[in-house]
């Protein structure tokens, strides 16, 4: 199934009972194999999916900006950290560094990343589905699904894969 991003939050909405009742299970229970499976899902997933028809990731939530993605996006941009941050960021309720505003400031057009080869680590590492010790990440996963057309079909094959 290829949900569309108009389907993508209802179908999330749907499965979330089911997919946290799932998670909780794989916390107790986690399968020896777990991060070779959500590896194998990830790769077969991504070979299939084009981000750049997407980018809803970048459309409706900022990644967080560590100490050292501000360093190397601030390089790239030719500023001084402090005037990145000034200029772009803002501190969050968990005092981390988040963007001002959503869409992506660096997001352009076409939907493509304007400060790709640099963009934050968070951002490199979404939707996070090929995290080692992915049970650790479950309650961000559960959240990803419905952002990640990507990350809502590696979960649902996951759940075929590895029935608890």
């Amino acid at each position: 199934m290829k949900p569309t991003l108009n389907e993508l939050g209802k179908l999330a909405k749907d499965k979330h009972i089911e997919n946290k009742k799932y998670f909780d299970k794989l916390k107790k229970k986690t399968p020896k194999n777990l991060d070779y499976v959500m590896q194998d899902l990830h790769d077969a997933e991504f070979k299939k999916t084009d981000c750049l028809k997407c980018a809803n990731c970048c459309k409706t939530t900022g990644p967080l900006f560590t100490l050292a993605d501000i360093e190397r996006v601030s390089k790239y941009l030719k500023q001084k950290p402090q005037q990145f941050i000034a200029q772009y960021l803002r501190v969050d309720e968990d005092q981390d560094y988040v963007l001002q505003s959503v869409p992506c400031t660096f997001l352009d057009h076409e939907n493509a990343c304007m400060i790709y080869d640099v963009r934050p680590k968070a951002c490199r590492e979404f939707p996070h589905t090929d995290r080692k010790k992915f049970q650790q990440i479950t309650d961000l996963t559960l959240k990803n699904v419905a952002i990640c057309p990507a990350a809502f079909n590696i979960v649902e094959e996951m759940k075929k894969k590895l029935p608890l």
